[in-house]
């Protein structure tokens, strides 16, 4: 990143943000230094990255065959993987339990 003064927001001023030579100094400085210093957080916008992909993590469990071979067929039934069906159903799954907590801790 270039050496440059970010915006003014306030009247306050901010630090300009020196040059780096490489991202180990880059990172190093940015472990030490206030940000906000540098940066008006104030006037940060959400960003979305619709095209990148979640990160997975392979895990094992064991379950009895009598269930799994319910969710192949069930999978079989909707024409998609058995395991993406897994994934869906703890999807939905997760949201649900998530929308009782919730809702529990209201009260």
């Amino acid at each position: 990143m270039k050496g440059k003064n970010i915006l003014k927001t306030n009247s306050k001023k901010f630090k300009a943000i020196p040059e780096f030579k490489n991202e180990d100094e880059e990172r190093e400085f940015w472990a030490k230094e206030d940000s906000t210093k540098y940066i008006d957080w104030s006037a940060a916008q959400r960003v979305v990255f619709p095209n990148l992909k979640y990160s997975t993590e392979s895990i094992s469990i064991r379950m009895p065959s009598s269930i799994l071979d319910r969710i192949k067929a069930m999978a079989n039934e909707r024409d998609v993987p058995y395991q993406s069906l897994i994934k869906m159903i703890l999807a939905d799954r997760v949201e649900e339990e998530l929308a009782k907590y919730k809702i529990k801790k209201n009260i």
